[in-house]
């Protein structure tokens, strides 16, 4: 490369879909990363914010307009070259603010830059027949091919689009599609140790953004429009950045003050931290995670928000039991999952998925089964995920509870800010207006069957 990545919004995309396509990355890390070494005003980091995301996401749409123009397969062409395409189909079909030409222009300059000698001439012919013609292309009709019309309309893969009709028919899983394309707000949970929520509403709206209390969790916040400086109060341990729906789980779990309780997959401990909190900074918090570096992320969260009864440590969740057998009030199984309820705030996530759902539910069981044996008789057993599949939220209750007889379900509705009438809750993006997630709440017998 002639030049470093990053010194504009186009490049600096260009940069991230690079470590993306190229390198496998994580899209919002990668972003993260490059915004943060940057010198971009905040209008251009926005954009290339859109533009990264956007691009992300519609890549197999983008991929599929632009074999309309280009004859040979696009494995066989340069991969930079084509993410300068794929930037610039993005912005000729989907960011209408963008003129035409800049677009074009852009990305041949991209191209001159950072490509190959000559391959700016190929960019330009291919982007400017896109202009030409763009009744090459031609969507499938819903009617007669909805997979396949879905998944290039709304930017998710055939086979989860498959999945999604099968269970919602058409209507829901447009719905459902179209809120995963949505840019998600910022949510915040209230350090209710520090301030109240609407203490901390009124120095957000002091402070130039725009918030709102949370329908879902007392303690929640959901801006719409950040000010200046929107981390101020995340450093100064106000508030946790938390979605909405992951902010239910601690109240389904309802530790009480001077209780031990288990987080069995908490990073980077969002719930923990609110379990803390619930728990009035009084008992015992136990915060566990396979990785050493996630450990950092929790004891870090831990000194922001004031927290001093959470114990983070290594541990491999399904070896839970053989530490803590019998001795926790109450265990959170959050438990690793393919994260199809979360998708809006994981744009690449959904093009990674299919090939690990089979592998799931086995490890959950396997988590959820270590974590049963260490609650006490009377204790409580909470399962929660971040997915919209039923072989990894109802169908592992279910089989845990038929392998395991000492335990009962709860009814977790009830115990939710806002009552719901299931025994086994899920919240539906399309319907809710949440982020997907599933939580259960199950009982160990006082007595009756032996351990």
């Amino acid at each position: 490369m002639k030049a470093k990545l990053g010194h504009t919004s186009r490049s600096l995309a260009l940069g991230v879909l690079q470590d993306v396509f190229r390198d496998g990355a994580y899209a919002n890390i990668s972003l993260s990363r490059r915004l943060n070494e940057s010198a971009l005003s905040p209008l251009d980091r926005r954009f290339a914010t859109e533009l990264v995301y956007g691009t992300v996401k519609a890549v197999a749409t983008l991929d599929w307009i632009l074999g309309h123009y280009i004859k040979k397969p696009l494995v066989q062409t340069d991969d930079l070259v084509v993410n300068i395409l794929r930037l610039g189909i993005y912005q000729l079909y989907f960011l209408d603010r963008v003129p035409d030409s800049a677009a074009v222009n852009e990305s041949v300059n991209l191209t001159k830059t950072f490509a190959h000698p000559g391959a700016s001439g190929f960019v330009n012919a291919v982007l400017r027949s896109a202009l030409r013609e763009p009744d090459r292309v031609r969507y499938p009709s819903l009617a007669k091919d909805p997979v396949r019309h879905i998944s290039l309309r709304e930017f998710h893969p055939e086979w989860l689009v498959r999945r999604w009709l099968a269970v919602l028919g058409t209507e829901e899983t447009l719905a459902l599609c179209r809120f995963d394309n949505t840019s998600p707000p910022l949510s915040l949970r209230t350090n209710t140790l520090r301030t109240t929520r609407e203490e901390l509403l009124q120095k957000l709206t002091d402070s130039g953004t725009v918030a709102e209390a949370s329908a879902w969790a007392p303690e929640g916040i959901v801006c719409s429009r950040l000010g200046d400086d929107p981390l101020q109060f995340l450093r100064e341990g106000l508030c946790q950045a938390q979605d909405e729906s992951s902010m239910l789980v601690g109240h389904v779990v309802a530790p009480r003050p001077g209780e031990f309780v288990i987080d069995a997959c908490a990073a980077p401990g969002g719930k923990t931290t609110h379990l803390a909190a619930l728990m009035q900074n009084r008992g015992r918090v136990l915060a566990l995670d396979v990785h050493p570096h996630k450990i950092a992320l929790i004891q870090e969260n831990q000194r922001r928000l004031g927290l001093n009864i959470i114990e983070a440590r290594q541990l491999d969740a399904t070896e839970l039991h053989q530490d803590f057998s019998g001795q926790a009030d109450r265990v959170l199984v959050d438990a690793p999952c393919s994260g199809l309820g979360v998708l809006r705030r994981r744009p690449d996530a959904r093009w990674r998925k299919e090939a690990s759902l089979a592998e799931l539910p086995p490890l959950q069981l396997k988590i959820l089964a270590s974590a049963a044996q260490c609650v006490k008789r009377g204790g409580v057993l909470v399962y929660s995920s971040g997915t919209l599949e039923e072989a990894e939220n109802s169908a592992v209750v279910q089989q845990f509870l038929t392998e395991h007889p000492e335990f009962m379900l709860d009814h977790a509705g009830s115990y939710l800010p806002r009552p719901r009438p299931e025994n086994l809750v899920t919240l539906w993006p399309q319907r809710d207006g949440t982020d997907g997630f599933f939580i259960a709440r199950m009982t160990r017998k006082a007595e009756g069957v032996a351990i």
